[in-house]
């Protein structure tokens, strides 16, 4: 586990908390792709500078990067060596809502 992915099924369900997590244990920087994404006052990067970070990321030996951005997945998983996808089952049925963790 060296270039690793953390996609989850929605906001909120724990992807930066865990990949933070994940990369202090490995000790492998962690990269947010909402910030590749987003520029200062909420402004779109365009594709082309997304695709950049994100090559530029994945150039190197180690790295964890965390986020879904599904129109560069293939770019990623590709390079990837380790997929994790979070998600959380219904709170409807538990009063505290249970993480589900899958490794592929």
């Amino acid at each position: 586990m060296e270039r690793i992915l953390v996609i989850g099924v929605s906001a909120g369900v724990g992807k930066s908390t865990f990949a933070r997590r994940l990369g202090d244990n490995l000790n492998i920087e962690v990269h947010h792709l909402d910030t590749f994404y987003w520029k200062p006052g909420w402004v779109e990067a365009t594709l082309e500078d997304f695709i950049s970070a994100q090559k530029e990321v994945s150039s190197h030996d180690k790295w964890i990067m965390e986020g879904n951005y599904s129109h560069s997945f293939n770019l990623r998983s590709e390079l990837a060596d380790t997929i994790i996808y979070l998600f959380r089952t219904s709170s409807r049925y538990l009063p505290l809502p249970c993480d589900k963790t899958l490794v592929v």
